[in-house]
């Protein structure tokens, strides 16, 4: 028999701990704390691990069988694909906003469609800066120039061409390009040979979205909706381009079907039966919204490279700083209304802070201001290598478009200001916060010898550092104002004076200072370009780097795609299904489960407790160890992990819930509030059995045989405490 059939068996009746890791990159044998595992369940990206059949007792500790979910490679991959991660960074926060809106409400269809519609513009914000690139920078303004072409043979062999004959050919790089995010985001969550649960009624609460509700029909109709938009963006383009030779029935008829395919994807993605699974009538019109797209772009395509009459070439692609222009004008104006309906939003939850009510304005302002950043810093850094030197942010041979520079100079003063206040704030704060770890720590270890006082210094610097988390909303909400006003100062990219000029003419700095400031900034962007790729190769390959770098990544790429279908694709769908059908499988083979859950593992395990049938969950309890479900999910996240839904979730394995967190931790917290002592007895009376601090480290001085003193654990998986074994005994014994 096959050794993992064999294991994938329960075998006795027993109680089974099944370990569930956090962001940390660890193996199934760190995990496990075993040298030899061996998987029982699942395949290389993602399965259920068990200590090898060397061990005589079967994996057990203290008649526990101990189990492992490894599901760190479903969001990790090659240094490729984390290249392509980057690059769909602004994808992935524009869809987060769709899910941090507040709690549901009569707004609620209008702010998704809102959500939906800037993740379109994003879209078309790609596409045009591949368009500024390839087809303004490259095939209208360099090869037009003698001056550019020296010593380029691999452009001077279009040089002298016809204008239609380069712009078709190079718009071949934008076509590439769409196609890149169509293929890279087009992977499903699940195999297709496992079932999906297309037709399982409306969860009562939301965070059983996550896992649930089968989110591939609604992927797939914005893929193709994306797709049609981002080829009709590029046709407008061509078209636009050419009507500068002059106007002609296969011009408008080619641009007015080109307007008419942008206006049915906007009307399309306002409709409410876009989410409905079973709709199939709508999934025949997406796609063939998509093929007519494809094939009207090769028509455009000929209709370019046909045109034979001479291009009045100007500066610029005709055309093409307007139009990109316009689409700021456009998001600032969705922008505001999202603002204006996230305002006057009445949340159920009044205890939720207002600044966390506007998480879906904040995640879209973040998203447009970075895709914009990075796609002005494209087109400027090869307007800069163009120009062999020449000063870029000036007029010269190929330069960019001022809407980019503006968008250069906006991020960098955003990103520089907030930078400069955090640093005020975290002075500002630092007394507050080392009083309270003061008071901490001395009620911790009250008979410190003195020799101890360095070690004490050390954990009091490490608690006020982890309560700092608390002080980033505030920074978030400025960073989104700036960001805003960066946005909304794109649009004096109409105006035909440079901005070093203008500035100079109205607010007294030299030219020479903000081309030098725009430069710069320049620079800052493609460091932090470069930044993102190192630091996402090393978050997948070093597990101490991960655990810091990685949470954010993970805490974006758990929700599912519901607003952009370029986003990376969520590993909650794969995983949170996967342990589910495990959870089951245990359970009905005669065991008792304990749930065990680090870090975002706390996250994965509450989306599947709430997806198991009564029979599964009046079998199994849960641990939770490192958990951001509240101090995480509850701030950014309100309508989905509310207090409500924790209170569900420990209902629904009868409070059998520990939850282990430390003062030193920046990530983890309680999943209650703390109870007040004035408060009257009633339902909330047992939360207090549910969160239960571990004293951090153990002691500040050396153990006898030792001449260190204990780690200062923070984040750090809790399985090596002494307190984690107690609890793991003491829910299996309230499980039998």
């Amino acid at each position: 028999m096959d050794q993992r059939e064999a294991g994938g068996r329960a075998g006795d009746v027993g109680v089974v701990e099944l370990r569930v890791h956090g962001v940390s990159a660890i193996g199934p044998a760190e995990l496990l704390d075993r040298p030899h595992v061996r998987q029982v369940a699942g395949d290389h990206r993602g399965g259920f691990y068990r200590p090898g059949p060397e061990f005589h007792e079967g994996g057990e500790a203290d008649g526990v069988t101990l189990e492992a979910y490894r599901w760190n490679n479903l969001p990790a991959g090659n240094a490729v694909r984390t290249l392509s991660m980057v690059i769909l960074l602004p994808f992935m926060l524009i869809n987060l906003a769709i899910w941090m809106r507040p709690a549901a409400a009569g707004s609620d269809p209008v702010i998704k469609a809102l959500c939906r519609l800037l993740a379109l513009t994003l879209t078309g914000m790609y596409v045009l800066s591949i368009v500024g690139i390839a087809l303004d920078v490259i095939a209208w303004k360099c090869m037009s120039s003698p001056e550019c072409l020296a010593g380029r043979s691999w452009l001077s062999w279009l040089g002298g061409r016809p204008a239609g004959l380069r712009l078709a050919v190079l718009a071949l790089v934008p076509v590439a390009a769409i196609a890149l995010v169509w293929r890279i985001t087009a992977r499903p969550a699940l195999p297709a040979h496992v079932p999906r649960a297309a037709n399982q009624p409306l969860p009562t609460h939301r965070l059983t979205a996550v896992g649930r509700w089968d989110n591939e029909p609604l992927v797939g109709r914005l893929r193709s909706i994306h797709v049609a938009a981002a080829f009709a963006t590029l046709d407008l383009s061509l078209l636009g381009a050419r009507a500068a030779q002059g106007l002609s029935i296969g011009t408008v008829a080619l641009a007015a079907t080109s307007g008419l395919l942008l206006i049915m994807c906007v009307v399309l993605l306002c409709t409410p039966p876009l989410t409905t699974p079973t709709e199939r009538r709508l999934d025949r019109l997406v796609r063939v919204l998509r093929t007519i797209a494809l094939g009207l772009t090769v028509l455009v395509w000929l209709h370019i490279l046909t045109s034979s009459a001479s291009w009045p070439e100007r500066n610029g692609l005709p055309g093409y700083e307007l139009t990109v222009v316009g689409l700021f004008i456009g998001q600032a104006v969705l922008l505001v209304v999202l603002g204006v309906a996230l305002f006057s939003h009445r949340d159920r939850q009044p205890h939720v802070a207002f600044s966390l009510r506007l998480g879906a304005l904040a995640a879209s302002v973040a998203a447009i201001n970075l895709a914009l950043t990075f796609s002005a810093e494209l087109v400027y850094r090869v307007s800069d290598i163009l120009n062999r030197g020449a000063p870029t942010a000036q007029a010269s041979i190929s330069s960019p478009p001022h809407a980019c520079i503006w968008a250069i100079l906006g991020f960098s003063l955003a990103v520089l200001v907030t930078l400069a206040v955090a640093g005020v704030e975290s002075l500002a704060t630092r007394p507050g916060r080392i009083r309270a770890a003061s008071a901490i720590v001395a009620r911790d270890f009250p008979n410190a010898p003195t020799d101890a006082t360095p070690r004490l210094r050390q954990v009091r610097r490490t608690m006020a550092r982890a309560r700092f988390t608390e002080k980033l909303v505030p920074l978030a909400v400025l960073y989104t104002c700036l960001a805003g006003i960066g946005i909304a100062a794109v649009t004096l990219g109409l105006l035909p004076t440079p901005p070093s000029e203008l500035i100079q003419r109205y607010v007294g700095l030299p030219a020479g200072f903000v081309n030098f400031a725009i430069g710069a900034g320049s620079y800052l962007i493609a460091a932090l370009f470069l930044g993102l790729i190192i630091g996402g190769i090393f978050a997948y390959r070093t597990p101490g780097f991960r655990r810091y770098v990685g949470v954010l990544w993970d805490l974006g790429t758990f929700w599912p795609r519901a607003a952009h279908p370029f986003a990376p694709p969520c590993y909650a769908e794969r995983a949170v299904p996967e342990l589910t059908c495990r959870i089951t499988h245990l359970v009905d083979s005669g065991n008792t489960v304990v749930l065990t859950g680090h870090s975002h593992g706390s996250a994965l395990l509450a989306a599947t407790v709430l997806q198991l049938p009564p029979r599964v969950t009046d079998r199994i309890a849960l641990l939770t160890h490192g958990s951001p479900l509240r101090r995480l999910y509850g701030r950014l996240f309100p309508a989905y992990v509310s207090d409500e839904v924790i209170h569900e979730i420990a209902n629904r394995v009868d409070w059998r819930w520990v939850n282990l967190w430390r003062d030193t931790d920046p990530i983890g917290g309680r999943v209650f509030p703390p109870q007040q002592p004035d408060a009257a007895p009633g339902t909330f009376d047992r939360t207090p059995s549910v969160d239960r601090r571990l004293r951090d480290p153990r002691d500040v001085t050396a153990a006898p045989g030792d001449i260190f003193p204990p780690p200062i654990n923070g984040h750090s998986p809790c399985e090596a405490d002494r307190v984690f074994d107690e609890v793991v005994r003491d829910l299996a014994g309230r499980l039998q």
